[in-house]
């Protein structure tokens, strides 16, 4: 007939689908790729005020782009430069500090805190930058978890490491633990922007972030791990039914996201139980993972 070649798939069995769902993949174009237009990777500092965020940004630019100041909040206006770093061209976006929340802020703080917020949406990668000398706060969580909401690759950085002695990091360690347990996947970098300090760690960390946050799984392996998970541990029974998952797909990229279809409810434990399994078999470090169930009745 002249119109390719035909792709072959059982409706009734699922059979051949997940040959053609790559097949259509292929030829869609990647969600999120349209951010990377100018071809640099776009990195935006965030954290909350006086963590350091523009003292990074010198160090890794090498010269003074931001001021630099004890006193917080001299960051009012984003600073978007272009950096050599670590081998590679960054679009970087020195922000300015988060206080409090958005609605509660005042004046200048108010719309600094709405370019925080744009900066975050314009950027693939966020670095989170943490005072590792002082507890871990409020605020600090609630910029990762702004991160984490808004679907972006993260690298949290503690920052000030030169401060930190022996019993500040048995405390810390206790910190991390206890705070960011929702956030093992996230990498971290202990820096010292003040003396440069591991600063060539940082561009590491941001590449396998981004990777991370664009990487897809064929769906034909993605079900291939799916069956042999669910083979060994099957969904809870769940007012007298046992849902049975049918099938999976990865969705979209940047973050990744996975669709299960299910004849019946899934627990919300045993979608962290697939996202956990699937960051041991696939990794995603770096990156939020979304797993999203859909129900499908039975035939």
């Amino acid at each position: 007939l002249g119109l390719g070649e035909p792709q072959f798939v059982s409706a009734l069995h699922g059979r051949g689908s997940g040959d053609f769902l790559d097949h259509i993949v292929a030829v869609l174009p990647e969600v999120g790729r349209a951010q990377n237009q100018d071809g640099y990777r776009k990195v935006a500092l965030i954290g909350r005020p006086n963590v350091g965020k523009s003292s990074l940004f010198n160090a890794i630019a090498g010269e003074s782009l931001s001021i630099v100041d004890d006193a917080a909040g001299t960051t009012r206006d984003p600073v978007d430069s272009l950096l050599s770093f670590g081998g590679s061209t960054w679009r970087f976006i020195d922000t300015a500090g988060l206080k409090k929340r958005a609605n509660q802020d005042s004046g200048t703080d108010y719309y600094a805190s709405l370019r925080t917020a744009t900066a975050l949406e314009r950027c693939e990668v966020a670095v989170v930058v943490l005072d590792a000398s002082e507890p871990i706060t409020e605020q600090d969580l609630r910029v990762i978890t702004m991160v984490e909401e808004a679907g972006k690759a993260m690298v949290i950085v503690m920052n000030k490491w030169d401060l930190v002695d022996e019993e500040r990091q048995l405390q810390l360690d206790k910190e991390l633990e206890r705070n960011l347990e929702r956030f093992p996947w996230a990498q971290r970098v202990n820096v010292s922007a003040k003396t440069g300090w591991h600063r060539d760690r940082l561009a590491p960390a941001l590449r396998t972030a981004i990777s991370s946050w664009e990487k897809r799984i064929p769906t034909s392996k993605l079900n291939s791990f799916l069956g042999a998970l669910i083979g060994a541990t099957p969904p809870p029974v769940r007012s007298g039914k046992q849902p049975k998952i049918r099938f999976a797909t990865q969705a979209a990229i940047c973050p990744p996201k996975f669709v299960v279809f299910a004849t019946e409810f899934v627990e919300t434990a045993y979608r962290r139980f697939i996202e956990r399994r699937l960051r041991e078999e696939f990794g995603f470090p770096g990156t939020p993972v979304e797993v999203v169930v859909k129900v499908k009745e039975r035939d």
